[in-house]
């Protein structure tokens, strides 16, 4: 039982060699990565814009008050709502920037 183990996880780690080079490749989201993406990502990203609207309401006064409401706005809400609209479906790396 164990060579038969042993046997699988070394053919696992061979047949996932190559994989990366192949995905890094490929600039199409596969449709995990969309599935993912339309039912999880995107759901979390519009929580996250609405969040930030109403911190964005509390903070105005000091940021007003600091000279800062448009980092501010940036911050808790430009960048999450780009996340949520703009963004090509699937394309999960465009959150990180």
């Amino acid at each position: 039982m164990k060579t038969i183990c042993l046997a699988l996880v070394c053919a696992l780690a061979l047949a996932g060699a190559g994989a990366p080079r192949a995905a890094a490749a490929d600039k199409t989201p596969g449709p995990l990565a969309v599935a993912a993406d339309a039912v999880v990502v995107r759901p979390l990203c519009l929580a996250s814009t609405i969040v930030g609207s109403a911190l964005f309401v509390v903070a105005l006064p000091v940021a007003a008050a600091s000279k800062s409401v448009k980092p501010t706005a940036d911050a808790l809400v430009a960048k999450p709502a780009a996340a949520t609209f703009k963004r090509p479906l699937g394309d999960l790396d465009a959150m990180a920037e």
